[in-house]
């Protein structure tokens, strides 16, 4: 599936939810997620992304886990996706990286359409929250080797987290939440 079919599902899922729509894509780390989102953005009118990362707790992220412990689910959907789908004003945190908390508080966007991209996304604390959700349909082995190049690429040494933390999270979270099975659209990024 393109990201054409894609947006025609999103145009389609905001005519009918009747009100902001939140976009879910999800898949495995390296899977390409942030590329389609910004593309997604990039095409759709009043639309605007949020990346996933800024949802992470770092220390819990680069531990295992079976259900991507370290996506603060809960603070995703109550500080922004429940407001941005009730079309109300709020204000959010980002995790700040260099800090190593969470940022200022900044406010909500406002605009029609939401795109989020995000590991462990498609999970029942966030399932209900999410209007339409795209699984990037990348096979694990090809999502790890994409993933541990770009981080190569970009001078980050991330092998171990990779094989000992991310990839088993990836393949438990798979088995134990079926998340490609929750999505609308099944799409395969291209790189």
């Amino acid at each position: 599936m393109d990201q054409d079919t894609v947006l025609e599902h999103i145009a389609e899922r905001s005519r009918v939810v009747g009100h902001p729509l939140v976009v879910g894509i999800s898949g495995f780390c390296g899977s390409g997620k942030s590329t389609l989102a910004r593309g997604l953005v990039a095409a759709l009118p009043d639309a605007v992304r949020l990346r996933g990362d800024d949802f992470l707790d770092p220390a819990r992220s680069h531990r295992r886990s079976s259900d991507w412990d370290g996506v603060e689910r809960d603070r995703l959907v109550s500080t922004v996706l429940e407001p941005f789908r009730g079309g109300r004003p709020g204000h959010f945190q980002r995790y700040d990286w260099a800090r190593r908390a969470l940022g200022p508080e900044e406010p909500l966007p406002q605009a029609r359409i939401l795109v989020l991209d995000l590991i462990g996304l498609f999970h029942p604390e966030a399932l209900p929250a999410i209007d339409a959700t795209v699984w990037c349909d990348v096979d694990l082995d090809t999502a790890a080797r994409r993933g541990t190049a770009r981080d190569r690429a970009l001078g980050r040494s991330h092998d171990a987290l990779w094989r000992d933390v991310w990839i088993p999270n990836d393949r438990d979270f798979a088995q134990r939440f079926a998340p490609r099975d929750a999505a609308d659209l099944l799409v395969e990024p291209s790189r």
